[in-house]
């Protein structure tokens, strides 16, 4: 298949985790009429971004993965024919958790999942409280629509997660991810950091050949002091947006890429061919043989 429609959900979320996987599923059936083949929900979708603060409490949303959440999901995935990418707090054990992404075939199969191999410790992003590094490595997943890569939110500011991610054959990066503004911030602070945020992943992009799919929340959350900044996005193998969400909107977006011109890119700027196994060693080694 060369070409591929791509659902990005762009969504408000509340204290309500069960409104919130309802909104969820009402939004990836919108975008499946609208044509979506693969449906990426933003990071930790089910819930408010609970890292602001480090309370125990919050361990309670934790659930099993596979579980409750992807079985419906799966289910949904079933009845549409969509492959559903869907980021969720894990509770991989007593008191052990990740933050993990599943991914359901569009035939309602769980294909499996990735977990959060970077954790930000920021104010306001107090991650490290609550998730413990991923460890299954770097992950591709074959789907029916395509083979693809899932990176998470802070995973996004490594170029060797990037790197590694399409070595091991990912036709398209999707990145969930919950980002936003402190509030008390002026217009130029939250520009620079949007850019900063949009740039890194876009570069990812032309370095590596491949399509990168970026989805974030929006959304006033914190008692208003932080504004998830949405601008959810889509870039070709040359870093061009194809797609780029508002600010301040919830969105369900379908658009239309053609992998097969990740091999058009790759060839004219080989940046990939050149892999220079030499200086990268075991960083790249384990999952080039891998793949």
């Amino acid at each position: 298949m060369s070409k591929v429609q791509i659902g990005l959900v762009q969504m408000t979320c509340s204290a309500d985790k069960e409104a919130n996987l309802n909104k969820a599923i009402e939004k990836t059936r919108e975008a499946a009429a609208k044509g979506a083949q693969i449906v990426c929900l933003q990071e930790l979708f089910t819930s408010l971004y609970f890292c602001d603060v480090e309370d125990y409490e919050n361990f309670k949303l934790a659930e099993a993965i596979p579980g409750a959440s992807t079985d419906k999901l799966s289910a949904l995935a079933k009845e549409l024919g969509v492959v559903i990418i869907a980021s969720l707090f894990e509770k991989r054990a007593q008191g052990l958790y990740h933050n993990t992404t599943a991914v359901l075939d569009a035939d309602g199969t769980y294909l499996g999942k990735y977990r959060k191999m970077h954790i930000p410790d920021d104010p306001a992003y107090y991650e490290k409280f609550y998730f413990t590094p991923g460890d299954l490595g770097y992950k591709v997943f074959k789907t029916a629509f395509g083979t693809i890569g899932i990176l998470i939110c802070w995973d996004q500011w490594y170029p060797e997660a990037s790197r590694i991610t399409a070595l091991m054959g990912a036709e398209i990066l999707f990145y969930p991810t919950a980002i936003g503004w402190a509030t008390s911030q002026d217009e130029a602070t939250n520009t620079e950091q949007y850019n900063a945020w949009q740039t890194i992943q876009r570069s990812h992009a032309v370095a590596n050949g491949v399509h990168v799919v970026s989805v974030n929340r929006v959304g006033l959350e914190q008692n208003g002091a932080m504004k998830f900044w949405g601008g959810s996005f889509v870039a070709n193998p040359f870093g061009t947006l194809l797609y780029k969400a508002s600010h301040d909107q919830e969105e369900v977006t379908v658009v239309e890429i053609d992998i097969t011109k990740t091999d058009r890119y790759r060839t004219h700027w080989p940046f990939l061919r050149d892999r220079r196994i030499d200086s990268y060693g075991p960083i790249t080694k384990r999952y080039i043989d891998e793949s």
